[in-house]
C-alpha cells in the first residue's frame, strides 16, 4: 500500500525562517498538514538556539528580530537565550497553529516518476517518518547541523581536547587549561571574552585580522552587506556569512578585551603538535585545548539527488529560488541567514510559491 503523503508544499526546518515561511502560508490560505507540512529535526521548538551554551544570555543576543505576527517583547536579558527563544518559538507554533513534526530527518529529495499526463512533477521528500509528496519545497535547514572544522596539518597528533562552538558548554570546563580559540567572528570573541577568566592562558589565533566595527550599523551599512552575500549565491558561489562582511560591533565587553589583552589577535598557526600549535617561524604555543569557532556551512545534504549545486560549490539562488529548479525555495541561506531576512525570505517563497502553483506546468526542464 502506499504510504506517501500528498501536500503542495513541504518546509522543511522550523527555525526563524521555516516559521516565517509556514506563517505566511498559512495566511495566504494554505492549511497545515492538508496544503502543508512543516518538518524538523530538532527535538522541540526553538531552531538551533535551543542548542546554544547556557551563558549566551538573551541580553548577548545581537540583532535577534521577532517572528512576523508576534513580537518578543520583555525578555529577561539574564536568562538564557536558548530558552528565551525556545518558549517563544513554541508559542508561536501555537498561536498560529503550525502543527510542525518533529524529531522528523530528511533523508533526501528528489524527483517523483513522471505521471504521464501532462500534470506537473511532483517532489519526493524522504523521511525516517514517511513520504511526502509535494509541488513545492521551502528549505530552512539552516547551517547548525554542519560545523566546519577546517584542516590542519597535525590535527589527528593533538594529545588535548578539540572541540567546536556547536559543542561549546560554557567556561567553567576550561577552568586552569591552557586554550587556542581558533575564528574572528562573534562566536569566537565571546567564547575568548568568556573563557579568559577561568583559563591558565587563552590564545587567540584567526585566519584574517579581525575588523571591528564602530558606531551604529544603520539600514544603509545592513544593505550593503546583504547585496555583498547576496552577489555571492546569485553566482553560484559558497555564501559567506553576513557578519563576515559587517565586522564585529565594538562594544565595551570587546573595547575590554582589546585593553586587557584577551583580543591580541595572532595569525593563523600553520600546523598542530602534539601539545599545542606552531607557525614555521619557530614560535609554538602549549595547549590543553583547541576551540573551533570556525562556523557553519549550509545543511543541504538531502537536496543532493537534485543537483542544483554549481560549480563554484553553492546553489544558485535569485531571491529565494533555485535558479535550476523553481519548485525549490531556499530560506536562511546566504543573505537570508539573519533573523530579520529569514523574515523577508519566507514572506518572498510563498509569494513566488503561490504564483508557481497557479501554473499549468512547471517552467523549467528536469536533466
Amino acid at each position: 500500500m502506499d504510504s506517501t503523503r500528498e501536500v503542495d508544499v513541504v518546509v522543511i526546518g522550523a527555525g526563524q525562517a521555516g516559521l516565517s515561511a509556514a506563517y505566511h502560508l498559512r495566511r495566504s490560505g494554505f492549511e497545515p498538514e492538508r496544503d502543508f507540512v512543516v518538518l524538523d529535526r530538532s527535538p522541540a521548538p526553538g531552531g538551533a538556539w535551543q542548542f546554544r551554551w547556557p551563558s549566551l544570555t538573551y541580553g548577548k543576543v545581537h540583532g535577534m528580530h521577532s517572528l512576523p505576527g508576534m513580537e518578543l517583547s520583555d525578555a529577561d536579558p539574564a536568562r538564557p537565550s536558548s530558552e528565551v527563544v525556545g518558549e517563544y518559538f513554541a508559542g508561536y507554533e501555537r498561536a498560529f497553529g503550525l502543527r510542525v513534526r518533529r524529531p522528523v530527518h530528511v533523508r533526501a529529495v528528489r524527483d517523483a516518476e513522471e505521471d504521464g499526463d501532462g500534470t506537473a512533477r511532483r517532489l519526493l521528500v524522504e523521511t525516517d517518518a514517511g513520504v511526502w509528496s509535494a509541488r513545492a519545497l521551502i528549505n530552512a535547514t539552516g547551517t547548525w547541523d554542519r560545523p566546519f572544522w577546517p584542516r590542519y596539518p597535525g590535527r589527528e597528533t593533538f594529545r588535548g581536547r578539540q572541540l567546536h562552538t556547536a559543542r561549546y558548554k560554557g567556561p567553567e570546563e576550561f577552568a586552569g587549561l591552557r586554550v587556542v580559540v581558533v575564528g574572528g567572528g562573534a562566536s569566537g570573541t565571546q567564547h575568548l571574552l568568556e573563557i579568559a577568566p577561568y583559563a591558565a592562558a587563552t590564545t587567540w589565533v584567526t585566519r584574517r585580522p579581525p575588523v571591528f566595527r564602530e558606531g551604529p550599523f544603520d539600514e544603509d551599512a545592513g544593505r550593503a552587506a546583504v547585496a555583498l552575500v547576496e552577489e555571492r549565491v546569485r553566482r553560484g558561489l559558497v555564501p559567506r556569512s553576513v557578519v563576515s562582511v559587517t565586522g564585529l560591533p565594538l562594544n565595551e565587553a570587546i573595547r575590554q578585551g582589546l585593553r586587557d589583552g584577551t583580543l591580541d589577535r595572532l595569525p593563523m598557526f600553520d600546523r598542530i603538535t602534539p601539545d599545542g600549535v606552531a607557525w614555521e617561524d619557530g614560535r609554538h604555543v602549549d595547549a590543553d585545548v583547541i576551540l573551533w569557532a570556525t562556523g557553519f556551512r549550509a545543511a543541504l545534504g538531502h537536496l543532493a539527488p537534485l543537483r542544483l549545486r554549481e560549480p563554484g560549490g553553492g546553489i544558485r539562488v535569485e531571491g529565494t529560488r533555485a535558479v535550476a529548479d523553481p519548485r525549490i525555495h531556499l530560506v536562511g541561506y546566504g543573505p537570508s541567514a539573519s533573523t530579520i531576512g529569514a523574515n523577508r525570505a519566507g514572506r518572498a517563497a510563498v509569494r513566488d510559491i503561490r504564483r508557481l502553483l497557479r501554473e499549468p506546468s512547471p517552467s523549467f526542464a528536469v536533466a
